[in-house]
């Protein structure tokens, strides 16, 4: 790991290849007139490093995206202010890039019957820029994606061209800050939230950041409060004392409630070999099937073939790009590939070092031939999704979530 991406890392959290983090300092030199990269980096002040992770940070959302984790949530609360009158609601939106996700569950709280002054959101992100158009409230038409625009003419106002401003008494009902969900000054609010949103952040953090991030987030969390996250995210909280919730598509998780829970549960699968940090959460194996009364049949004799060391090529191929050494992990890849040409999980770590570059459509080639060869590989389902997301192809983004938790329900069901 360079310099450089240790003290964006420090910074934000987030697992960044050195391409991204070399094209950020390369942008930013350019404008303040640095020529030097060390010069550069030995003079940043707290505003140039601010305006540094400006250049990293993804932004990306729109309105009712996945719709299903609002109609959850809100059902929730519904029942929970219902059962008891006097209480308010809270919620969370960690990170809430430009306020899309909270002023969503604001007009779903309001449609479902409940007063403005039951419920409070807030809505954390660490980009300030992210921030101030939040509070601003004013979308372009890409901030609204769904077929059905019947909410924007509830409750938003024309802005100007092609521009629509939230109406003032949603806008009131989030109180929007910039922080780092992984620095301490959330803490006061220990036990607070009724609801998290949490989509789409943990996948960019390495595995300790990602056991730090869900720490802070079962802290925050009422004790029977909801968690909502990405769908290749689910398994990762579900390793760590989750529990998915029985909404289909909704990928929310609340925590076990029952200690027989666990006790009784089937024993767990051997362990896969552990992902790269760069990777998402693999969903936990299936468990395996009970031994029959007759002896099972002789297992087949064990093989000597180039298998073992192409398997260490692999695990090599995770290690470099670990380390941020792209171009070597990819070679390591194809080294494997040479060896077994049919193997889903050498595709898929192809697709992610090309992500890292930023080459989505090799990514997305290699991840189309990591399913065709396992068509239930769920974390390239869930890359193909997310890409699919940011291409603004709804259809396929919401068919292939569909099939990744499919496959999720089977593989916790066995």
């Amino acid at each position: 790991m360079t310099p450089a991406q240790a003290m964006l890392r420090a910074a934000t959290g987030l697992s960044l290849s050195r391409t991204v983090v070399e094209r950020a300092i390369r942008h930013r030199m350019a404008r303040t007139a640095s020529r030097d990269p060390d010069a550069y980096l030995a003079r940043i002040t707290p505003e140039e490093l601010e305006a540094l992770v400006e250049l990293v940070v993804v932004p990306e959302s729109w309105f009712y995206r996945d719709p299903q984790a609002f109609q959850a949530a809100a059902e929730y609360i519904v029942a929970r202010l219902a059962a008891a009158p006097e209480r308010v609601a809270r919620i969370l939106s960690v990170p809430c890039a430009g306020g899309e996700e909270p002023y969503t569950m604001a007009m779903v709280l309001t449609e479902a019957g409940i007063p403005l002054d039951r419920f409070v959101i807030d809505a954390v992100d660490i980009s300030q820029a992210c921030i101030e158009r939040a509070k601003i409230g004013v979308y372009g038409r890409n901030a609204f994606r769904n077929q059905d625009l019947g909410f924007r003419e509830r409750h938003f106002t024309t802005s100007g061209d092609d521009e629509f401003r939230i109406n003032d008494e949603l806008r009131t009902r989030v109180r929007f800050k910039q922080a780092n969900l992984l620095e301490s000054e959330l803490d006061a609010r220990s036990g607070s939230y009724d609801v998290i949103f949490c989509r789409n952040l943990l996948i960019y953090f390495d595995k300790p950041t990602t056991a730090a991030a869900i720490a802070k987030l079962d802290q925050l969390l009422r004790r029977d409060g909801l968690l909502f996250v990405g769908y290749a995210e689910v398994p990762s909280l579900c390793q760590n004392g989750f529990a998915p919730l029985p909404y289909p598509l909704a990928f929310g998780v609340t925590r076990e409630s029952v200690p027989e829970r666990r006790q009784q549960a089937r024993p767990a699968a051997p362990a896969r070999p552990p992902a790269p940090p760069f990777a998402p959460p693999i969903a936990p194996a299936p468990a395996a099937p009970p031994r029959r009364a007759t002896p099972p049949a002789p297992p087949p004799p064990a093989r000597t073939s180039p298998w073992a060391p192409a398997t260490d090529l692999l695990a090599e191929a995770r290690r470099l790009a670990d380390l941020g050494q792209l171009r070597e992990a990819e070679g390591k890849c194809r080294d494997y590939l040479a060896l077994v040409p049919d193997s889903a999980d050498a595709y898929f770590i192809l697709g992610l070092l090309n992500e890292l570059t930023k080459k989505l459509q090799l990514a997305e080639d290699y991840w189309k031939r990591c399913i065709y060869l396992q068509p239930d590989h769920y974390e390239a389902l869930c890359h193909l999704a997310l890409l699919a997301e940011t291409n603004s192809d709804v259809a396929t983004a919401t068919a292939l979530k569909a099939r990744a938790a499919r496959i999720y329900k089977r593989q916790q069901a066995s």
